[in-house]
């Protein structure tokens, strides 16, 4: 049985994992008042086809899980290997993280940040508390990809490094 097994420790998962190449993203969405939030995200995987279904987790202890928690949308942005300095940005502290973004609005709101390869508008389908973090599976209603999609490469991150994929 499973309940009586020793868990992993958090630096060795953590170590493993890295192994792990990822995607790279921005998932945004706003506040109740408007206000854009948004962050860099690699654990973004896709879940169905039929129906679309995707989804990407958040640290319970994040400065915006009160926004995603709150909102039916949100905007997952899959990034291209020139697009580093926007997830660095994404990723950082930075209170305004939009300042001088060129973005328009959708679903619900939700900043879209253009030049990314992809672009999926998601309503929230399902949030699943699972240990430290809430999975959010999202149902993708709209998908817009960049015309140079096929020939650019993605971003991608391994061992704690960006790198072209």
């Amino acid at each position: 049985m499973l309940e009586n097994t020793p868990s992993a420790s958090a630096d060795a998962l953590r170590a493993a994992l890295s192994e792990f190449a990822t995607g790279v993203t921005i998932v945004t969405t706003t506040q109740a008042d408007g206000t854009p939030v948004g962050l860099t995200v690699n654990s973004f995987n896709a879940v169905s086809l039929a129906p679309p279904l995707v989804l990407w987790s958040l640290d319970k202890s994040s400065r915006t899980i009160d926004a995603f928690t709150a909102n039916d949308c949100f905007a997952v942005h899959i990034l291209a290997a020139d697009q580093e300095a926007l997830a660095m940005r994404f990723a950082s502290r930075d209170q305004d993280r939009f300042a001088g973004l060129d973005t328009t609005a959708g679903m619900g709101g939700a900043p879209l940040i253009l030049g990314a390869l992809a672009c999926l508008q998601c309503r929230v389908h399902q949030q699943i508390e699972a240990g430290d973090h809430i999975i959010f599976i999202g149902w993708v209603s709209t998908v817009t990809t960049a015309t140079n999609a096929t020939t650019q490469p993605a971003l991608g991150y391994h061992r704690r490094r960006f790198l072209t994929l």
